[in-house]
């Protein structure tokens, strides 16, 4: 099992760098969606892939 990001000091960073002022109110609304999205990622992320396997293409032009 994974470790749970910090979605407080994830906004906190995200904000700066965007430079948005959020209230106390949309960041919590933030961490609730974070951890739902986390919560859904879950299965897919602990799905085993073969070594072999590529995880993208390659673009040659």
């Amino acid at each position: 099992m994974h470790s749970q990001p910090d979605w407080a000091a994830y906004i906190v960073q995200m904000e700066q760098i965007l430079a948005l002022e959020l209230d106390e109110a949309r960041r919590a609304e933030l961490r609730v969606q974070f951890n739902r999205i986390a919560a859904m990622a879950e299965p897919l992320m602990a799905f085993p892939l073969d070594d072999r396997l590529e995880v993208a293409g390659v673009f040659h032009p």
